[in-house]
């Protein structure tokens, strides 16, 4: 019986082996990847049983996403602490792909539970809510700072913490309780982003966590002066005490064609007298 390792197998019944058709190694063999073992008068290609491991490291390479450059590399220089090198280096590419992942299904995750509160949500309702401690990216901007220049100048910052895309994360304007105290409620100071993910929150703002109360206003901006407005006399007849700064944020921007639609949620924390 002759030895398996010599045995010939056509290319139809080797691609079909491992489950790959013929113009896979077709290429492989185009490209210098796997070259046929034989090729008989006919033109026919054939390989042996020796090259099934060959084949399957390849395709396991692939599938790992390694370039054919690499694996061309890699398979002049086969060793253990190349393939451990190779193998941890796409460990390491998952990991960030998982992280991303988590950063993208969080956001999706607080998004779907909004549009669900949305559907429900009593405008004139003013309410206390819990909420936690959150790292904010922040950009300083004023009164004359377009809000496009705002929302270019935040996302630039995100990139920089691995956030590229602003339906990823929470974003809007925050406006210190004295400015609205005062009557200045164009004077916004800063525009936000929550970074929830963020691996190192030193450089970054922190919402304080706690009681806020919480309100919505529908219409264009020029309806929010009025809300504030009552919501400082509601806050002042709950014997409560606003302090920092107030948190606006749209939450149905992406569901509405007219700005007189849009609606903008405000939390201001705030303290019980005692």
């Amino acid at each position: 019986m002759p030895d398996r390792m010599f045995t010939r197998f056509t290319i139809g019944l080797f691609a079909a082996l491992h489950g790959i058709n013929k113009k896979t190694l077709m290429w492989y063999d185009e490209v210098g990847l796997l070259h046929p073992v034989e090729i008989g008068e006919n033109g026919y290609r054939y390989y042996n049983y020796y090259q099934s491991s060959t084949l399957e490291t390849i395709l396991q390479l692939r599938d790992l996403g390694v370039s054919i450059p690499d694996i061309l590399d890699f398979m002049g220089n086969r060793s253990p602490a190349a393939l451990q090198r190779m193998i941890s280096e796409k460990i390491n590419a998952l990991d960030e792909q998982i992280r991303q992942l988590q950063i993208l299904r969080t956001a999706l995750s607080a998004k779907h539970k909004s549009l669900e509160h949305l559907q429900t949500i009593d405008l004139e309702q003013i309410e206390l809510v819990q909420m936690p401690e959150i790292p904010l990216i922040t950009i300083t901007v004023d009164k004359h700072t377009p809000i496009e220049t705002g929302v270019e100048l935040v996302l630039r910052q995100a990139r920089k913490h691995q956030l590229s895309r602003l339906y990823e994360g929470v974003y809007g304007s925050m406006i210190p309780v004295t400015h609205l105290m005062q009557g200045r409620f164009y004077d916004y100071t800063a525009m936000f982003m929550e970074m929830p993910q963020a691996d190192d929150t030193k450089a970054l703002h922190v919402r304080p966590g706690g009681l806020y109360l919480r309100a919505w206003c529908k219409g264009t901006w020029d309806q929010i002066p009025d809300r504030y407005r009552h919501l400082l006399s509601y806050i002042k007849q709950q014997g409560l005490e606003p302090y920092g700064c107030a948190y606006e944020r749209g939450i149905n921007e992406r569901v509405i064609d007219t700005i007189d639609d849009y609606i903008t949620q405000i939390d201001i924390p705030v303290k019980k007298y005692t």
